[in-house]
């Protein structure tokens, strides 16, 4: 399918079709868990919800050089926290 030049003259079932075409395209980059630049130059994980995670590089560095107490605070929270079942 070509990408449409004018949306306002785009049939109804061009349209459905586009939107069935950008579903798969955003299923497939969230259930895949890629890792990708964004636009703006963060790095944007996919995979662990609706939305990917983005953060630039310096935040990335900083959130996982506290990898071990954010561990650790999960264990201590546990009966605290929720939990969300894979989709």
């Amino acid at each position: 399918m070509s990408e449409p030049t004018n949306t306002t003259t785009m049939s109804h079932e061009d349209a459905i079709a586009r939107i069935a075409e950008l579903e798969r395209k955003l299923a497939a980059s969230a259930s895949s868990g890629g890792i990708k630049v964004s636009a703006k130059g963060g790095v944007s994980v996919y995979g662990l919800g609706r939305w990917p995670v983005t953060l630039y590089q310096s935040q990335w560095a900083t959130l996982l050089g506290k990898a071990e107490a954010i561990k650790a605070f999960i264990a201590a929270h546990v009966s605290e926290l929720a939990t969300k079942a894979d989709d």
